[in-house]
């Protein structure tokens, strides 16, 4: 039987990077989808010396066409998706006074649409047991209005996912967001890895007790 796969959409350095170490430790073989070519073969190079499979593709994310090609690919290359994982979001310092329309429907286009086409391209290739997850923030709760699409975008995420895991859940696949109530450092309870280490958690959670969204306080 072939090892299990998890894609990740949005992959690099960060959580999605600590995400992506712990599954390939965990046994699991991955596919990788981001914009930053060398972060990725980075990141290949790490996975592949902890005995990882890994391939990966250079995408932009708010391209139905590119993105839908890429994770059909990574389907098509391992032929499963054990794990889908979202990870990216946009951060634009704009309160409500500057950002225009146009800018916060670019923002939710990456940070919440790009999820729908991703997912709509992981499907074919999972099967029941596989999970669905995401990088979710306190910002969908206590908005910084400085950065007034993120909180907008990490609020669609996390009902998205409400909605993905209701839909999903006859065929035995359970979605769930994990909201990071605390800002990303390099040491202490909100390190990449700490966060990722609560991401995995989420995903092994009894379906029988399935929670869609869970707080991440650091402690």
């Amino acid at each position: 039987m072939s090892r299990p796969v998890i894609v990740i959409i949005g992959a690099g350095p960060g959580v999605s990077g600590s995400l992506a170490r712990r599954y390939a430790d965990d046994g699991h073989d991955a596919g990788l989808v981001g914009i930053d070519e060398e972060q990725l073969a980075e990141l290949v190079a790490d996975l592949e010396s902890r005995g990882a499979a890994v391939a990966h593709a250079v995408a932009d994310i708010t391209d139905d066409q590119a993105s839908t090609a890429a994770v059909t690919g990574l389907g098509e290359r391992f032929g499963r998706i054990d794990v889908l994982h979202f990870n990216p979001s946009a951060f634009r310092e704009e309160d409500p006074l500057t950002l225009t329309a146009d800018h916060l429907l670019a923002d939710v286009r990456l940070g919440v649409a790009a999820f729908l086409t991703a997912l709509q391209a992981a499907r074919p290739f999972m099967s029941e047991g596989g999970r669905v997850t995401a990088t979710g923030s306190m910002a969908a709760d206590k908005p910084w209005n400085r950065a007034a699409s993120l909180g907008v975008q990490k609020a669609g995420l996390r009902n998205l996912v409400h909605s993905i895991d209701a839909t999903l859940e006859p065929d035995g696949i359970r979605a769930v967001s994990v909201t990071v109530r605390g800002t990303l450092s390099r040491e202490g309870d909100f390190t990449p890895d700490r966060v990722a280490e609560a991401l995995h958690a989420a995903a092994r959670q009894d379906p029988d007790d399935w929670r869609t969204e869970i707080p991440y306080t650091g402690r």
